[in-house]
């Protein structure tokens, strides 16, 4: 194992893997839960994205343990999961089981863009403060869907929104966000899972005091259930494949793309695991996992797998192998059979985790350069866009259709990437399919 992982080379030992992966885990953890509960707004039962978010989380981290021999953590994504259901299901009507199938053909194209090159040229196509304003306007995205899901932010029919009713619920919100706030501040492992836990258990006493008008949550009659398959294998793939899927397709390829990218540039620049040119340890291994986990993603039922961020946590702790990445793997597993323990969780436990996640996904508008009025506006609108139009898709067609129209307009068109105008073409292509 010594061998095989490098741990003299890398400069760590098992123990410390280990403690390293618990970590990752437990940072990570919240997907198990948060992510079924965004899936079945879409119609997929909770059961079965429960089992397939584990299998997705164990399996790909695993693979990218033994194969690259990394210490990063994959899951279903965040922003990802909600495009997936805001998007594609319920805001354009397509069926989960034949988006679970455009999750699939996403990943088979992203394994073949991993290792044909053309990756790299997509990567070059989009201008930084694009990429930036996505990240941030997805972080908004989630963040209001948390806000809406606790009752804190509702329909009005003068304003689209307004500030929820002040009752039991909504106080629970805020007490949950505090309490998973100060949680996180004071660095606890898992502080997320837990406040999960904590406003759970919170919302349960409010339930059994009848400080509602309807309990938000009941304990469940029972702990243990075996693996529901409700969702394994029931994806569309020949829906997937028509016409009028090209555009979603790419979309969910471009926010797999990317996300993945920044978090393989950000946290192997934290765990010191880079080339000479300062480029990722392994990217081209790392990268193809992570399409792989897309791939298996849309077989097991659930939105596209990628690395996540949280993995920086297990490596603050000392994790530099693969086997920080396994061990976290592994410790997913025994969830699978507590599907009817973690279904009692209300959505307005997980409505504080999407809020602050929203938080971690605004800091790259710290990056942007404001003052500079070519890349802030198309960046600003990718921002706004993607949580006024409740379409990540929208917020992706127009900041680059407006990044590109202002650099023609200004003489600038040789400052455009060939391949922008290729990917321009394909959010043309997009915002005429309703009209053909």
């Amino acid at each position: 194992m010594k061998t095989f992982f490098k741990f003299a080379e890398r400069n760590t030992t098992a123990g410390i893997e280990i403690r390293a992966g618990i970590t990752t885990f437990l940072m990570m953890a919240y997907i198990i839960v948060v992510n079924p509960g965004i899936l079945s707004r879409s119609g997929m039962p909770f059961s079965g994205v429960l089992f397939a978010t584990v299998l997705v989380c164990a399996v790909s981290s695993i693979a990218m343990g033994l194969y690259a021999n990394l210490p990063y953590g994959l899951a279903p994504g965040m922003g990802i999961n909600a495009f997936f259901t805001f998007s594609l299901v319920i805001g354009m009507g397509i069926d989960w089981a034949t988006a679970l199938g455009a999750v699939f053909v996403s990943g088979v194209i992203f394994i073949i863009l991993s290792v044909s090159g053309v990756r790299n040229e997509i990567v070059k196509a989009i201008p930084p403060s694009l990429r930036l304003g996505l990240a941030a306007g997805i972080g908004v995205f989630l963040a209001l869907i948390g806000f809406q899901s606790a009752g804190f932010v509702v329909a009005s029919p003068a304003t689209l929104i307004t500030f929820g009713p002040m009752n039991a619920g909504t106080l629970l919100f805020v007490i949950g966000l505090v309490i998973t706030s100060a949680l996180m501040l004071k660095k606890v492992p898992g502080a997320l899972i837990l406040g999960i836990v904590i406003t759970s258990l919170l919302a349960l006493v409010v339930s059994s005091a009848g400080w509602l008008d309807k309990p938000i949550v009941t304990l469940p009659e029972k702990v243990f259930a075996w693996p529901s398959l409700a969702v394994f294998f029931k994806l569309d793939i020949a829906g997937a494949l028509s016409l009028g899927m090209i555009m979603p397709v790419f979309a969910l390829l471009f926010v797999d793309l990317f996300d993945s990218i920044a978090s393989f540039v950000g946290i192997s620049h934290v765990a010191g695991l880079v080339e000479a040119d300062g480029t990722p340890s392994n990217m081209g291994r790392a990268l193809l996992v992570d399409a792989g986990s897309t791939t298996i993603s849309g077989l097991f039922g659930s939105s596209s797998g990628t690395v996540y961020v949280e993995s920086a946590a297990g490596i603050e702790e000392g994790g530099r192998t693969g086997l920080t990445a396994v061990v976290a793997g592994l410790l997913f597993l025994p969830f699978m059979f507590l599907s009817p323990l973690l279904s009692f969780i209300p959505e307005v436990a997980t409505a504080p985790v999407l809020v602050l996640v929203g938080v971690f996904m605004a800091q790259p508008l710290m990056q942007i350069n404001w003052k500079n009025l070519e890349e802030a506006i198309p960046a600003f609108l990718a921002v706004v866009l993607i949580p006024m139009t409740y379409s990540i898709t929208q917020g992706v067609v127009w900041s680059f259709l407006i990044y590109t129209l202002i650099k023609l307009v200004l003489g600038k068109g040789k400052e455009v990437h060939w391949m922008l105008y290729i990917i321009d073409g394909f959010a043309v292509l997009s915002l005429c399919q309703p009209l053909l």
